[in-house]
């Protein structure tokens, strides 16, 4: 889980102060009004990666959620790999003994709702590359 510092924020959105806190506000009433879509374009998205990465030699673990975690195997293997996607533009976090099993490395692909089906097809695509 990521916590923010609601700081940063706001001085992304324009400073501190009221105007921030209102342009916040706006932010997340768009959010909220969004939700529904939101949610139905991520769940689309975890459907499409899960088909899309059928038939590769690492297999994706049971999750509904937006976290994928494809299953590696061995530490060395699962740094490469995402050294590997990193060189292709797209990053992708190795996680590794002690936080997993030994022999259960493995990559954390993590969808949002900002993805686009571009950037998932770009992901499989260069995954089914490194298969071969």
């Amino acid at each position: 889980m990521r916590f923010v510092d609601p700081a940063p924020v706001l001085g992304a959105l324009g400073g501190t102060g009221a105007v921030a806190r209102e342009r916040l506000r706006g932010f997340v009433e768009r959010l909220i009004e969004q939700g529904d879509a939101l949610r139905t374009h991520l769940y689309a998205l975890v459907e499409r990666l899960r088909t899309g990465l059928a038939g590769l030699p690492w297999r994706l673990m049971p999750s509904q959620t937006a976290i994928q975690p494809l299953l590696v195997g061995e530490s060395a293997q699962a740094v490469a790999l995402s050294e590997a996607l990193r060189a292709r533009g797209i990053w992708v976090a190795a996680i590794r003994p002690p936080t997993v099993p030994e022999g259960t490395a493995r990559l954390r692909i993590t969808l949002s709702a900002a993805h686009t089906e571009a950037d998932v097809e770009q992901l499989m695509q260069a995954l089914h590359a490194l298969a071969r």
